[in-house]
């Protein structure tokens, strides 16, 4: 698998992984539907729209009362470095571009040595990858994607964990407690024991820790470099680390992975979403 196509496929297993007992699966889309839908998402991206996070809850353990101070947008527009690095592959300060339509559009651009060599777009339904190397793209329904990893993937999710909101929406029912500098939120869903920490001063999510429980797989997910971004506190610096438990040797193994943003925007107009494959591409 080449690096640009991994770069993004790992991402989203962390977020495949977190999902997977919080979205239902969806249908199969056709290779036909796929095109007509980022088509029409493309060229009208305020037209599709998903619920968005709830942004604060009450009922707490000891009636704890708190809020999250989460980032309210319209469209985002960041320049960054992706690194990546397991037991087989090393990608150090990959530049990539990334624009966000809320709850609608994640487009994507990754840059080699003075030349783009890979692009993506991401919407509620499927995930499209153009490997301009290759002359090669990808189109991915997210049941395709739940399959192959056997855990479910939703966009929510994955535009939560690029912007620094909380990944997974809140129950009235979910315990909280005070933990040192924090305050932890706990929800259990018998699968995936999931810990937000909170600042307890800026109210920003700051660590995400998940375990799976039959198996004990994990993911540890840090914020660092809060900067003040339109009244928000955006974290400009993410390290995701995975422990996965191999099916072929039972070992476990761990993925890392920093995102470090060096430029982030809220415009108030679309950016553009240019996202076109030439017929002369081969559909993988």
């Amino acid at each position: 698998m080449n690096s640009s196509k991994t770069l993004w496929l790992v991402m989203a297993w962390g977020v495949v992984w977190l999902s997977s007992c919080h979205k239902p699966r969806t249908r199969k889309v056709t290779e036909k539907e796929i095109s007509v839908k980022v088509d029409s998402i493309i060229s009208n991206p305020d037209s599709l729209a998903i619920g968005t996070i709830e942004k604060s809850a009450t009922e707490a353990e000891g009636k704890l009362n708190f809020s999250v101070e989460e980032i309210d947008f319209d469209y985002l527009t960041a320049k960054s470095k992706f690194s990546f690095k397991n037991e087989t592959q090393n990608i150090d300060n990959a530049n990539v571009s990334i624009r966000i339509k809320k709850d609608s559009l994640i487009w994507f651009s990754v840059n080699g040595v003075g030349f783009e060599v890979a692009r993506g777009i991401i919407t509620p339904d499927t995930i499209v990858f153009m490997d301009k190397f290759h002359k090669e793209y990808y189109a991915y329904s997210y049941e395709q994607l739940s399959r192959e990893f056997n855990f479910d993937l939703s966009y929510g999710l994955l535009q939560s964990i690029i912007v620094g909101n909380l990944p997974v929406p809140r129950t009235p029912n979910e315990k909280v407690r005070r933990e040192k500098d924090f305050l932890l939120l706990r929800q259990d869903d018998g699968r995936i024991m999931l810990d937000s920490y909170i600042g307890e001063k800026n109210r920003k999510l700051k660590r995400l820790q998940a375990v799976e429980q039959p198996t004990k797989n994990s993911l540890t997910l840090d914020y660092e470099d809060f900067t003040e971004l339109n009244s928000y506190l955006f974290p400009f610096t993410s390290l995701i680390t995975l422990d996965v438990q191999s099916k072929k040797d039972k070992k476990f193994y761990q993925t890392v992975m920093r995102i470090k943003h060096s430029k982030v925007e809220l415009p108030s107009k679309a950016p553009g979403f240019p996202f076109t494959i030439p017929q002369s591409y081969q559909k993988k």
